[in-house]
Order: structure tokens, then C-alpha cells, then sequence
């Protein structure tokens, strides 16, 4: 039975529609929320509810085809959220009206992201669960704002988002850098060098040209957070891009590339490549076999490509640099982020003053002065 109801300084009305579906929705005047339950019943009363509602008429399929179309040229689009469509489409169904995809499809369907085995066959981690789940939020929040529904289903009940750990902290040392380096594949180890001395993100590294570099200076223009910035270049990674250029002779646009020594027969039979033939090399576009093998080579455990840049950020602080300069370097938008290896200061900090143990113990102030005040 349709009804309206006082909330506090609201009035809520409250009624079934025809799919038997409970609906309540609140109005800051009376007279409007009469009106619109008055609205509402004389529609559900002359059988053309549904072909006002669009959750009833709007597919999924419709939504997802919006959202690409406004979303497609994201850069994170082809990496992560094209995938994520493929995956709502399948689980839902993209035939499926958008008001019969419920609070409790979007738990479940959260409930078997976290036990869907990667392709590696692991657990999937909290964040990318969060990644996937966050996507899917904001299709239905912009559902709602292009008027293709009237109410989100993530609005009917409590935040599906894990708690992430973000205290992991996993930097190499001085000494397994070396040995990181030293194991590393010939097309690999200038990418390394680079992530440690710059911090740089795989893909900004990846992606880096030779009209980047200039001023002693690498000027990236897509980045993670969509904000251009500056990374200034130190005498190693300075030599290390000499080096490349006396070698590859400037014949790619890319920094970093890889060669394949052998014939193309099947590709260019009238083409055939030799030793005195200079050929540019190929771009780069993923390292992740070439990195797994040089980690288990040099006995590094539990370490990612991305781990290159917190040892970047870590040793940086470790040797003086001030968490501002480690935050513009590494683009952060906040301090949040950079914080992190703020500790790493201060533990820095305790080892520098442990080299003056002793000198004044001799003459026996110390002690004194512990038994008296009664410190440590």
C-alpha cells in the first residue's frame, strides 16, 4: 500500500511498484513527495509505470556501449577497464535490465573476484579486486547521471571496497641491487637503471622517447595521474643514455629497444638482415619474463617491478633527500603517498647519531646522569 511517512525533516513515500519491487524515495516538502506518489500510482493504476522507468528499459549492454564511448580513450582503458567490461558482460549478461542487477549481484560477484585464480594461478589481491569493483561503481554512478537509471545499486547497501594493506614497503638494498643489475638480460638492464635512478613507472620507462630527454631533464607528458612532470637526470643515468646513443645511433624514436638477430624470411624473403645492416630496434612493451628471470637468478624474493620505485624513493631519503623533493620526483599529488618512507629518514637519522657511542662514556657523565634522573 502506497504511503507517505515523516523522517526527521523529510517525508519519505512508500510503495510496490508493479515487478513487486519496494521503493522509497524522501522529498524535503510534503506537497512534493504527494505529489509524486500521486504521480506514481495513477501510473502503476493505468499500466505505463514501466515505460517511464528506464532501469526497466535500459541494458546493461546499452550502459556499457555509453560508457566506452565517453571512456574509451582513458589511458588505463585498454590496460585494465576493457578487460573489467568483458567481465561484467559475461558474469550479468548484457541483455540484462539494468534494474534487475541488485545490492546482492554486486556482493556476490565481489565475493568471486577474491577467489577467481589469476593467470598464474594465485589469489587475486585486494587491490585488484578494488580496481575491477571501483570501476563498476562508477558505471552505474554515471548510469544514474546520464539518466539511463534512476538509482545506483551500490546505493543499497554498505561500501563493497576491501581494506587494502598499503604498509608493504619492499626496497632492495644497496647490495642486492648490484646483484639485480649484474643478472639482468642486455635489453633489461638499461630499463632497470633507469627505474632506480629516476622512479619512473614500467610504463612511463617503457614508453620513453628521445625528444623527452633534453636539459638534463626527462619531461614526461602521460602519466599516471594525467599532470605532466620533470625528472631531473643524474651523472649515471646521463652516461647510461650516451651510451645507448653511441650504440643504437639515434635509428628509433624509443630510448629503450630490443634487437632480434636473426633472419625474416617469412616476413621480408626479399629482406635479409646481416651483422653490417643497421637496423633500429624494436619498442618494448612488456619485461615481465625478462625481470621474473633476473630476480630468481640474483636470489631476490618477493619483489615487483614496481618494488624499483620505493627502492628509488628509499634510498633517496636514506641519503638525505627531503620527503618534498622524493613527492615532486615521484609525482604524487599529496604527501599521503610520500609519507610512507618517512620512517626511513628517521631510522637514518638514529644510525648517523649511534656512531658517537662512546664518546663520552669514558669520564662516566652518562651514567651519572641516567642515575640521577632516572632516564635511559
Amino acid at each position: 500500500m502506497a504511503k507517505i511517512r515523516k523522517r526527521g525533516n523529510t517525508y519519505q513515500i512508500d510503495y510496490f511498484d508493479p515487478m513487486g519491487k519496494r521503493v522509497r524515495k524522501s522529498f524535503k516538502k510534503k506537497k512534493d513527495a504527494e505529489a509524486e506518489l500521486g504521480k506514481r500510482v495513477s501510473l502503476i493504476a493505468e499500466n505505463r509505470y514501466l515505460d517511464v522507468k528506464k532501469d526497466y528499459q535500459t541494458t546493461l549492454k546499452e550502459l556499457l556501449e555509453k560508457y566506452e564511448e565517453n571512456y574509451g580513450q582513458q589511458a588505463s582503458f585498454n590496460r585494465g577497464k576493457k578487460f573489467y567490461l568483458s567481465n561484467f558482460r559475461a558474469h550479468f549478461g548484457e541483455d540484462t535490465k539494468l534494474a534487475n542487477i541488485r545490492y546482492v549481484d554486486l556482493e556476490t560477484y565481489r565475493n568471486q573476484l577474491r577467489q577467481k585464480l589469476t593467470k598464474d594461478n594465485t589469489i587475486r589481491t585486494v587491490s585488484s579486486v578494488n580496481r575491477e569493483i571501483s570501476c563498476l561503481h562508477h558505471i552505474f554512478a554515471k548510469g544514474v547521471e546520464w539518466e539511463m537509471m534512476e538509482r545506483s545499486p551500490f546505493e543499497r547497501g554498505k561500501s563493497l571496497i576491501l581494506k587494502e594493506n598499503n604498509k608493504r614497503l619492499r626496497f632492495l638494498t644497496e647490495e642486492e641491487i648490484q646483484k639485480l643489475v649484474s643478472e639482468c638480460a642486455p635489453h633489461l638492464r638499461p630499463i632497470v637503471v633507469c627505474a632506480l635512478n629516476t622512479g619512473m613507472r614500467r610504463g612511463e620507462i617503457l614508453s620513453l622517447k628521445w625528444d623527452q630527454i633534453r636539459n638534463e631533464f626527462i619531461y614526461l607528458r602521460k602519466t599516471k595521474t594525467n599532470e605532466p612532470r620533470e625528472i631531473p637526470i643524474n651523472d649515471d643515468l646521463a652516461a647510461l643514455f650516451r651510451g645507448i646513443r653511441r650504440r643504437e645511433q639515434l635509428r628509433s624514436e624509443y630510448v629503450f629497444t630490443f634487437h632480434y638477430n636473426e633472419y625474416k624470411r617469412k616476413k621480408a624473403r626479399s629482406f635479409q638482415v646481416t651483422k653490417t645492416t643497421p637496423v633500429a630496434g624494436k619498442s618494448i612493451h612488456r619485461v615481465d619474463t625478462a625481470f621474473k628471470s633476473a630476480l630468481k637468478r640474483s636470489g631476490i624474493e618477493d619483489f615487483k617491478f614496481h618494488d624499483l620505485r620505493h627502492t628509488f624513493a628509499s634510498q633517496m631519503i636514506m641519503r638525505g633527500a627531503s620527503l618534498k623533493q622524493v613527492q615532486e620526483i615521484l609525482g604524487h599529488k599529496t604527501m599521503t603517498m610520500t609519507l610512507r618512507y618517512a620512517h626511513l629518514s628517521q631510522e637514518h637519522k638514529k644510525k648517523a647519531v649511534n656512531l658517537l657511542n662512546g664518546l663520552t662514556a669514558s669520564n662516566g657523565v652518562a651514567d651519572s646522569t641516567c642515575h640521577k634522573t632516572g632516564t635511559l
